[in-house]
């Protein structure tokens, strides 16, 4: 009896390491084709950028201010409100609901249309936006030429948005991937065509930015639209669209509101960079500091819509054991993936900043914030995990109101404190961040640990089920 109870055990433990590794393939699978999707988007403003720089300093400057400008009032508000689609499609295609897909992403794609029209009323307006915020008069005028040149694009990325969440949702990365890598290489043609042949310079690069996500769209929409892939879960255009509209902005705002919050405390963090003393070093410092933060956030991005799909596909189908075992495997990923890449920001801290700078200062500088660079990215890479938790069981809200406090209840004052108070510079707005990503892991952990997994697959199949469209069968 003895020798089949042992027996047992190591059979059980052989199955559930073999779940753990299963678990670990799929988000990996996942989680790299969606990294690159994500450095594929994020290349488009950087190529259009380089571009520009190439016509002198005025039209740089305006094309960045308009950039960030264009991101803070418009592109993260469209990312925001169509994540809602991470918790409604993923758990509809989990419980087998295929139809509901292609209405929920219809649904989205209307909402965000009509949320474009007052957002190019404002990227028209960037120009007197900026003057009034008191940026440089010329400056102002040329950031404003070139956001008006965004706003073909708008509702482009909006519908893009949509697309990508459409698919990442059943699963269907590498052919995402694919089609916005093919977008990235023809951009590069078009921006030089547009800006250099065209006759109309530095505004030509954003009309390549807009054409280029129009692209993107096509591409994504004659896949859905031939794709066996997407067979099931497309069926065309239906009216139901116009039924499921406060179901999606039930979680729509909230989503949106969790992504604004973070990304416009960061902004802030540059506003506040021009306060301090030597302003011109410590906002290049910072620059530099945040570009690097973001291209290797795009990781542990990676990694958050990977577990969101794989929250919300089994919450669906109604299996919390494997939602947990998700969010566990997703965790050790995320730690083992925040040591590496720390690791390596510290090894290069004295060589990276020469990549950016002649300047001897600036290099030193940023060989000083790297170490904390890296801790924000540790930091980081499990808020990235947790958050995407969130999205894949449906709690925005909670999301929300964690960002809320995390970004701008610590964030803000812990940065003025380091950095005006304590005189620490750039370093203190850097340490404002960290202070706010510990307040922020500290809570969704809270959060994720006192989750009751059934209870959350009950609302997972209530949420499906209250939908009208029917269930499939496969």
């Amino acid at each position: 009896m003895e020798g089949e109870r042992e027996s047992s055990s190591l059979t059980w433990a052989l199955i559930q390491r073999k779940g753990k590794l299963d678990e670990v393939k799929k988000q990996a699978w996942l989680a790299g084709p969606l990294m690159g999707v994500n450095l594929f988007q994020y290349g488009l403003h950087m190529i259009s950028l380089m571009v520009v720089g190439h016509l002198g300093d005025l039209p740089l400057s305006a094309a960045s201010i308009a950039t960030s400008f264009a991101y803070v009032t418009g592109f993260s508000l469209l990312v925001g409100m169509s994540s809602a689609l991470e918790t409604l499609c993923g758990q509809s295609y989990g419980a087998k609901q295929y139809s509901a897909l292609g209405i929920h992403m219809q649904t989205a794609m209307l909402i965000l249309l009509i949320l474009s029209i007052p957002l190019a009323v404002i990227w028209i307006n960037t120009g007197p936006i900026l003057r009034l915020l008191g940026q440089d008069h010329h400056i102002s005028l040329a950031a404003g030429q070139y956001a008006c040149f965004m706003v073909p694009g708008l509702s482009a990325y909006g519908l893009l948005q949509c697309l990508v969440k459409f698919l990442q949702t059943q699963n269907i990365v590498f052919p995402m991937m694919i089609c916005t890598g093919i977008t990235t290489l023809f951009h590069i043609l078009i921006c030089w065509l547009m800006v250099f042949k065209s006759g109309l310079g530095f505004r030509g690069a954003a009309l390549a930015t807009s054409l280029s996500y129009w692209t993107n769209v096509l591409l994504l929409a004659l896949y859905v639209k031939f794709s066996p892939s997407c067979a099931k879960t497309w069926a065309g255009f239906s009216r139901e669209a116009f039924h499921n509209v406060f179901s999606f902005l039930w979680l729509a705002i909230p989503s949106a509101t969790m992504v604004c919050l973070e990304s416009w405390s960061f902004e802030m963090m540059v506003l506040l960079s021009g306060l301090l003393p030597n302003p011109q070093l410590q906002a290049s410092v910072l620059s530099i500091c945040l570009n690097t933060a973001y291209t290797i956030w795009m990781i542990p991005f990676g990694l958050s819509d990977a577990v969101s799909t794989r929250v919300s596909n089994e919450l669906g189908a109604g299996d919390p054991e494997a939602a947990r075992l998700a969010v566990n495997v997703a965790l050790v990923m995320a730690v083992v993936e925040g040591i590496l890449v720390g690791s390596v920001l510290i090894l290069i801290r004295n060589v990276w900043g020469n990549a950016y700078s002649n300047e001897a200062q600036v290099a030193e500088y940023v060989a000083a914030m790297l170490p904390l660079v890296a801790t924000s990215n540790f930091l980081d890479s499990i808020q990235c995990v947790l958050s995407g938790n969130a999205r894949g069981c449906g709690w925005q809200k909670i999301g929300a109101f964690i960002n809320l406090g995390s970004y701008y209840i610590v964030t803000i004052p812990c940065a003025i404190l380091f950095a005006f108070v304590l005189h620490v510079g750039v370093k203190g707005l850097w340490l404002g961040i960290i202070c706010a990503l510990t307040v922020q892991v500290t809570c969704l952990a809270i959060v994720t640990i006192r989750t009751n997994w059934e209870q959350e697959a009950e609302k997972a199949t209530k949420r499906v089920h209250d939908f009208a469209v029917p269930a499939e069968s496969e």
